[in-house]
């Protein structure tokens, strides 16, 4: 059917192609039939997975079956408790991840609401009221304001008619359409402008259209498909965690066994080495690990709450750590998608307009001098005309809900905000900020007709009495405007608009333009009691031109720094708009994006390229216009394939594939769409670009606390197991039983593990490059610090039991010795985990959880030394200030001594800092 083009066809070839009449349409017989070969018009969600099934998988994860190994080993031991906790972190970790996937997929759902529930069709001759499910092509639509589209529709008939199509192509305002054919054969989506798409907004006008695509066939249906098509990407935590968890359970019952048939060569008991094996098997693996990344994950989550990020996917905050790309979308996100009037022309005159937004709060200087509006006749003249030629209108909103829903604390109650179209509005707040609006000028100007705005003149007047005469106001593109005027208001008068004159109106348009404004020329005309006015073509001629307006939708304030911080921590911010290549690149210089030699594609340009093109220049590209969804997925698979990870930021439904895709997706949280939303990993409650700083940075903190709680934890059980082995390997007796082994696990493993998980970030965080997202969790020598750790804690402990061993004490004291020398190490080793350095670097009182939980495994400690109810479970005695002096020493050693080389400047200690390039294009690993 699609042999040609829909937008190029004329009205009698649609109807032909489509075998539709456009005066009567479909018959219900025609309808029905076709009902039941192209199907419904409504978005399909692909297969369905069963809650069950989503619940079920998420116990299919290897560090899971190691927890199930782990509680079976505490079951036999009889530590129930133990096991209980084990069983409990198992399904809480599948409950959370149930939730998250059952939310994840609620994104088709949200895409299917932008369907239009019912349709004005034209069956039988007779307009009729139908579901927009039962639409078939060759269907006769009829439009007005206020309607959501309902299927892809050639558009046949228009009148003033605009649509909103933002959360499909970006554009920032509302796009007037047109019923002629367009003969160019590839356009992008923004300039298809005889087209309507289903799920966008009719904002002005009233059309007639035939349905030309329905179902997953429309625009819509595709993003749809790609959506079902695009897998989500797992996170650099998730490897990290299944890798580690592979390292632990071979490491762990490797040793273990070692230990158990060492012990029994050297004649200890069978059955006494196999319950010391399985305890050690028990303490070798780290099983509150998943459970504590967990909660340092959670916590990290509400501090990011509290700085406007909402998070969906737990691991997305770490993954936010190593970003190395942030692909944005501009409207909305890095501007405020709020169309302000920065600067006016008015008779060879240059003036500049401050203020930004809704909030009629700033004023206009030539110069820099402020200009007097009573002395300015033009100026006064040229609001005058804003505020007339306007159907645009401002109010305060009340506030204090919507900052409840979101939690943000904010003094105001209210805020600006517009009715109407966004360009007619940026007119009403620059005359508001002087004074001039349409209710201050009621009774001295009264509007009586309206010519509207068509995309045919481009422009719009309106008729109304003045003084008892009659006054045409009228606004428009300028190069079509200037055709109708005969005169110039120059230096105050009314002078013939001469050649030369109209050529310095158009080099002023053109350099507005070339700023990337958006530009509107202002003209009025006393009309005659004799002048005809029933027609635009009788009153929109010999008009008097005043001057231009120049708007944009402006970048935010904190946007630009914003950026330059990314810059700082070696992250590349990518644009990408389905806005003009002129406007984009203006932005991306305003904000710092673009460096010197970067290249901006368009969408054009991005379709004529293969994937191999792309892939050799897009570390190179940092704007991206006029692109469409697919294009924005392929932006995000290039920078992959290129060995970036990618955030995706994005508020429309358009965005949704991409935002899946990527490595982190972002939406707008008051600007996004459901769709946006709920494919995305984090949600910006105040749309800010700034906000993304935070997160990142809140994402380098958490992966750095969860490396050094591993490093804790592996050092601490390398130590444990080290003491075993070393002791069976020279034929000593065993330096911990079983008991004081789980013992030993429970105090150290639990809470300064997680109190490392809230520890306070360094301060040069953000002065590094973005780790590769394929580091393995060891990287950066924390694999070396962990053996040199772990053996240095077993061999002080194992020397302490060999010591007092030696000097003729029993075996029990003995034990008791190695017991407190192993738990007193660890828990000075936890202060020397909180700095990439050493102990010496770091203030150890700055985490009072740290301290606090060091001292309630302290008191843990002691009390199976000192309450004799305990000493025969715990198989210990008191220790005299003897044993505790021999404790502290050999318990301080690994951490001061290798402190102390740090300090000294002992090779493979030093943090190796790196220069960070303006682009931040490779990520690399620190």
């Amino acid at each position: 059917m699609e042999h040609k083009s829909w937008h190029q066809m004329e009205k009698e070839e649609l109807a032909q192609a489509l075998g539709s009449a456009p005066d009567r349409g479909l018959t219900s017989e025609e309808a029905g039939e076709r009902l039941q070969r192209y199907g419904r018009n409504e978005l399909s969600e692909g297969k369905k997975i069963s809650p069950i099934t989503l619940f079920l998988n998420q116990f299919k994860d290897f560090m899971v079956l190691v927890l199930v190994g782990a509680t079976l080993i505490s079951g036999l031991l009889g530590e129930y408790l133990d096991a209980l906790t084990i069983v409990a972190i198992i399904v809480l970790n599948g409950i959370l991840g149930f939730i998250q996937e059952f939310r994840a997929e609620r994104s088709l759902r949200a895409l299917k609401e932008l369907s239009a529930p019912n349709a004005n069709v034209m069956r039988n001759g007779e307009v009729v009221v139908v579901p927009a499910s039962e639409l078939v092509p060759g269907d006769i639509v009829l439009l007005e304001s206020g309607d959501r589209v309902p299927a892809d529709i050639r558009l046949i008939e228009t009148n003033s008619f605009y649509a909103e199509e933002s959360a499909l192509t970006g554009e920032s305002v509302p796009v007037g359409k047109h019923a002629s054919p367009i003969w160019e054969h590839d356009l992008p989506l923004g300039d298809q402008r005889n087209l309507g798409f289903m799920g966008t907004m009719v904002t002005r006008g009233t059309a007639k259209g035939l349905v030309i695509r329905t179902g997953m066939n429309t625009e819509m249906g595709k993003i749809a498909d790609l959506i079902q098509q695009t897998e989500a990407m797992e996170t650099p935590l998730q490897h990290r965690l299944e890798q580690l968890g592979k390292i632990l359970i071979v490491v762990a019952v490797g040793l273990t066994v070692m230990v158990v048939i060492a012990g029994i060569l050297h004649g200890q008991p069978t059955y006494g080495m196999f319950l010391a094996g399985v305890s050690l098997a028990v303490a070798a693996i780290p099983e509150g690990l998943p459970a504590i990344v967990t909660i340092a994950l959670a916590l990290g989550v509400q501090r990011m709450i509290k700085r406007k990020a909402i998070v969906r996917k737990l691991p997305s905050v770490e993954t936010l750590g190593c970003a190395s790309v942030i692909c944005s979308d501009k409207t909305g996100t890095l501007t405020q998608n709020k169309m302000t009037v920065t600067r006016l022309w008015l008779g060879g005159r240059r003036l500049e307009v401050s203020g930004e937004g809704y909030e009629p709060v700033g004023g206009i200087t030539e110069g820099e001098a402020a200009v007097d509006l009573k002395s300015d006749q033009p100026l006064r003249r040229l609001l005058q005309i804003a505020a007339l030629c306007n159907n645009a209108s401002l109010y305060k909103r009340p506030i204090e809900e919507e900052n409840k829903k979101r939690k943000i604390k904010e003094a105001r109650a209210e805020e600006w905000a517009l009715k109407g179209d966004p360009t007619e509005g940026a007119l009403a707040v620059l005359g508001a900020k002087l004074g001039v609006s349409a209710k201050s000028l009621e009774g001295i100007y009264n509007r009586i007709k309206e010519f509207p705005f068509d995309s045919e003149r481009k422009r719009m007047s309106v008729l109304v009495t003045h003084q008892g005469g009659r006054l045409i106001c009228a606004k428009g593109a300028p190069d079509l405007l200037l055709e109708q005027c005969s005169y110039i208001l120059w230096d105050g008068n009314i002078v013939p608009l001469t050649p030369s004159l109209k050529q310095k109106v158009s080099q002023a348009a053109e350099e507005m333009a070339g700023s990337a404004l958006r530009v509107l020329g202002m003209a009025y005309r006393d009309l005659r009691p004799q002048d005809a006015c029933e027609t635009e073509q009788e009153v929109e001629c010999q008009l008097v031109f005043v001057g231009l307006t120049g708007m944009i939708d402006p970048p935010r304030r904190e946007v630009r720094e914003a950026i330059a911080t990314c810059r700082r921590a070696g992250i590349k911010t990518v644009m990408i708009t389905g806005d003009h290549q002129l406007t984009a690149e203006a932005i991306a210089g305003q904000l710092g994006i673009m460096p010197r030699g970067g290249m901006a594609v368009n969408g054009r340009q991005l379709a004529a390229m293969s994937d191999e093109q792309l892939d050799k220049i897009v570390n190179n590209i940092y704007v991206y216009a006029r692109v469409s969804p697919e294009h924005k997925l392929r932006i995000v698979k290039s920078l992959q394939r290129q060995g970036h990870v990618v955030a995706m930021t994005g508020d429309g439904v358009n965005d949704a594939p991409a935002i899946k895709a990527a490595d982190i997706g972002i939406a707008m949280g008051i600007t996004g769409t459901d769709v946006s939303k709920e494919a995305s990993a984090l949600v910006l409650s105040d749309d800010n670009f700034a906000t993304i700083v935070s997160a990142i940075e809140e994402g380098r903190g958490i992966y750095e606390n969860i490396r050094k709680f591993i490093r804790y934890l592996l050092a601490s059980n390398v130590g444990e197991i080290l003491t075993m082995f070393l002791a069976m390997m020279v034929g000593l007796p065993l330096p911990l039983v079983p008991i004081q082994i789980l013992w030993v696990n429970l105090v150290t493993d639990g809470l300064p593990a997680m109190a490392l998980g809230v520890d306070q970030a360094e301060k040069d965080l953000m002065q590094h490059k973005p780790r590769s997202a394929k580091e393995n969790i060891f990287a950066r020598r924390l694999g070396w610090k962990i053996i040199s750790r772990g053996i240095l804690i077993g061999l002080c402990t194992l020397g302490a039991f060999w010591i007092t061993l030696r000097s003729g004490t029993s075996l029990v004291e003995a034990q008791t010795v190695a017991f407190a020398t192993l738990v007193m190490a660890q828990l000075i080793h936890v202060f020397d985990c909180r700095s990439s350095r050493s102990i010496f670097h770091r203030n150890p009182l700055q985490n009072r959880y740290l301290v606090l939980a060091v001292l309630s495994s302290l008191v843990l400690m002691l009390c199976v030394l000192y309450i004799e109810a305990l000493q025969p479970i715990f198989k210990t005695v008191p220790l005299d200030f003897r044993s505790w002096c021999l404790v502290f020493v050999a318990a301080g050693i690994p951490t001061f001594v290798m402190g102390i080389g740090s300090v000294l400047g002992t090779p493979g200690n030093k943090k190796t800092r790196t220069r960070i390039p303006f682009d931040g294009s490779k990520p690399i690993a620190r």
